[in-house]
């Protein structure tokens, strides 16, 4: 097998470098480029678009500098990553936390004397492997693997597991009723609080249609994700869950797929056990969400995404753990209820020159306990609001730098409330 270096030309440079902006974002700001190989420029082509085809959805997030390609060109394999460092300063109520701004992990209180914070991390920084087997043939294969460092102490963090076969995806990756493509820019790896860009365990099958395949859809099983806030021992709880996660969607695409309108829908059977029937108890819980992106001029893209259910809170990026898909009833502990919930954001992206862009972006989530047992939703969240502004510049094909300001808002369903605002660089090398 041959070994040969990637240089990836204009596009391919844009699209593959723009990692500092964090694994879910991907840029919309797209020229005329291919892969340069040793080979021929038919080669290169084919290369970069079934490398890119087996990726994850977000756009520019696995593209590599280095492949290999086997023999007689019955695979290739795609290896990259970046190295990210990032600095922050929060003044507020500061959350410890350098990566990842979640406005639900706000404190209400804290201490005198800490109303700012100073940090550094290069935790962001990732590795990811790309396998395309049999390309172009009836049997072609993917396989993707990719993790970064965001757990504890520097841990390897898994970020992506799967196979692709004949539409067929298997493993760990964006659950299906998401669309992270959709994200706005942002050196934050959290990104809007309102968006449903959550990784999970899933089986899924998606397929094109139409004249020009602008149609896509897809339906899948994923494992079952929902929290709950237990009657502190007294009332019902959680119980293991018996069905999958249903998710599906149905997504339409224009300007040769770089503006797209998604609708999404999921449904979960949430199961909980009421001590006073001693029976277990079946609560459904369902979510709706439009999204997409629209490339208004050429220097010019929006970005938009707005879902409301009910027990969907998991599925939501400030809510997800935060026990708020379901609470006991205020008056029966026994009985619990699935909790309305809301969000929505809506970003613009700038494109000033063929190297600098800007984007900003506001989102707000909400949710509705009301008729919950007492004191649990009282001091719970209620709503959060998350505003973000910044600006990148592609020093060179794979060197970029960001700037960036968040602030961010929590209120509890007892009016308690907190802020935080944090002002942040970062330097990205991509490989």
């Amino acid at each position: 097998m041959t070994l040969s270096l990637k240089a990836i030309a204009p596009a391919a440079l844009l699209l593959a470098s723009t990692l500092t902006v964090s694994a879910q974002y991907h840029p919309t700001q797209k020229r005329d480029g291919y892969v340069k190989t040793l080979f021929n420029e038919t080669d290169s082509v084919l290369v970069y678009e079934y490398l890119l085809a087996n990726a994850p959805t977000e756009f520019g997030s696995s593209v590599p500098r280095f492949a290999v390609i086997g023999k007689d060109r019955s695979f290739y394999i795609g290896i990259g990553g970046h190295v990210k460092a990032t600095v922050g300063y929060d003044f507020g109520n500061p959350m410890h936390n350098p990566n990842e701004f979640i406005t639900s992990a706000i404190s209400t209180s804290r201490r005198r004397g800490d109303g700012g914070l100073v940090q550094f991390s290069a935790q962001q920084s990732s590795l990811f492997l790309n396998f395309v087997g049999l390309p172009g043939s009836d049997n072609q294969i993917g396989a993707f693997v990719g993790a970064n460092l965001l757990g504890e102490d520097y841990a390897p963090a898994l970020q992506y597991a799967y196979i692709k076969y004949r539409g067929f995806k298997a493993g760990y990756d964006k659950a299906l009723f998401a669309d992270p493509a959709s994200t706005p820019p942002t050196v934050d790896y959290e990104g809007p609080n309102a968006s449903s860009s959550l990784g999970n365990a899933l089986v899924d099958y998606s397929f094109d249609f139409g004249k020009k395949k602008e149609w896509s859809a897809g339906i899948g099983v994923e494992m079952p994700m929902y929290s709950v806030t237990d009657a502190d021992g007294a009332g019902a709880y959680k119980v293991n869950q018996r069905v999958p996660d249903i998710p599906a969607f149905i997504r339409w695409s224009w300007d040769g797929g770089n503006s797209w309108l998604r609708f999404s829908a999921v449904m979960r059977n949430m199961l909980y056990h009421n001590p006073a029937s001693g029976k277990n108890v079946d609560k459904v819980g369902w979510g709706i969400q439009l999204s997409g992106s629209a490339a208004i001029t050429p220097w010019l893209t929006a970005y938009y995404q707005g879902l409301y259910g009910k027990g969907i809170a998991s599925n939501i990026q400030d809510l997800a753990g935060c026990g708020m898909d379901m609470l006991p009833t205020a008056d029966n502990a026994d009985v619990m209820n699935a909790v309305k919930a809301w969000g929505a954001y809506g970003g613009l992206q700038f494109n000033i020159s063929p190297t600098v862009f800007a984007s900003a972006t506001y989102s707000h989530v909400r949710t509705y306990a009301d008729g919950c047992a007492m004191p649990v939703a009282d001091d719970q969240y209620r709503y959060a609001q998350y505003a973000v502004g910044n600006v990148f510049w592609d020093i060179t094909s794979i060197l970029q730098a960001g700037a960036e300001y968040i602030y961010g808002r929590r209120v509890n369903y007892d009016g308690t409330q907190a802020h935080d605002s944090r002002l942040q660089l970062s330097l990205q090398l991509s490989f």
